[in-house]
């Protein structure tokens, strides 16, 4: 079925975020829909039905979660289908970002049946703006790897990318892996953003080896979103890994130049082989051996 396609006299999915700690962070539409719909899906229906108490919403609960989400994907398509109205909430944040309902809004999608995304609360949005690091671009990564070897792949995988790296991570699991980044990526800034919105919120920042000291010595409670600075660009927009050498610069010029072009000509195809300025090939020319201009 095409994706423009609409299923006649289905109901819609609603993609609802929710506070990530703060109650109040709710937006009145969010509260509406919630109030409207016919079921909530909840990846916990104990941590959701506090939110709902507490605005006073008696809408019913269904348990959504990773251990049922395939069989219950099925259940709630049908009930879409006959026309229900539905929500996605996860425990906080905006659903499907590193929480269950993938499966539940492709199987929508491919049924026809309206996604709504209800925009609001997000960890991750929320960790960024604070960070310090630049907030654009940036490569989000979800949850890392449980085991040791398996995270430092992921690590150095995303080592080179010029973009701040923006992981989710446990409590229990932040000191190993602030350790294991620490010698996958030396001395680049981070920020550890802990418990956003609520009572003992923290932003720690400094060196991704100064965190890690930091937090060998500190008790990790809540959710935790690991920030960690991209690869550095140089002034023509390359990592540091891919912009050429001085060396290499001289010896494509020598190259040029024998092969019979003239200095200028040289420094532009130089400039325009590795996408670099003229001025820094034009300054690299004048130590390769003098030909005619």
């Amino acid at each position: 079925m095409s994706e423009l396609e609409k299923t006649r006299g289905a109901g819609r999915l609603y993609l609802c975020a929710t506070p990530i700690g703060n109650l109040e962070d709710i937006t009145l539409r969010a509260l509406r829909v919630l109030r409207e719909v016919d079921w909530i899906a909840a990846e916990d229906t104990r941590h959701t039905l506090k939110l709902l108490r507490h605005y006073d919403i008696r809408t019913p609960v269904i348990s959504y979660h990773e251990h049922n989400e395939a069989q219950r994907s099925q259940e709630l398509i049908q009930r879409l289908l006959r026309g229900e109205e539905g929500a996605l909430v996860s425990d906080a944040g905006t659903p499907v970002i590193s929480d269950p309902g993938y499966p539940l809004v492709r199987l929508a999608i491919d049924s026809g049946i309206p996604v709504l995304p209800l925009p609001g609360p997000s960890a991750l949005t929320a960790a960024l703006i604070v960070s310090g690091l630049p907030p654009h671009p940036f490569y989000f990564g979800g949850f890392l790897p449980r085991r040791e070897k398996e995270r430092k792949a992921a690590l150095q995988a995303v080592a080179g990318l010029p973009a701040t790296l923006v992981f989710y991570e446990a409590p229990h699991r932040l000191r190993q892996t602030l350790n294991d980044a620490a010698r996958v990526l030396p001395g680049r800034r981070a920020a550890v953003a802990r418990e956003l919105t609520k009572v003992h919120e923290e932003v720690v920042r400094g060196t991704i080896e100064e965190l890690a000291a930091h937090f060998a010595a500190a008790a990790v409670r809540g959710e935790c979103v690991l920030l960690i600075e991209g690869e550095k660009l140089g002034q023509e927009g390359m990592t540091r890994e891919q912009a050429p050498s001085e060396a290499e610069i001289r010896k494509a010029l020598e190259a040029e130049m024998r092969a019979g072009a003239t200095r200028k000509e040289a420094i532009e195809r130089v400039a325009s082989l590795y996408g670099i300025g003229r001025n820094r090939v034009y300054r690299l020319s004048l130590e390769v051996g003098r030909r005619p201009t």
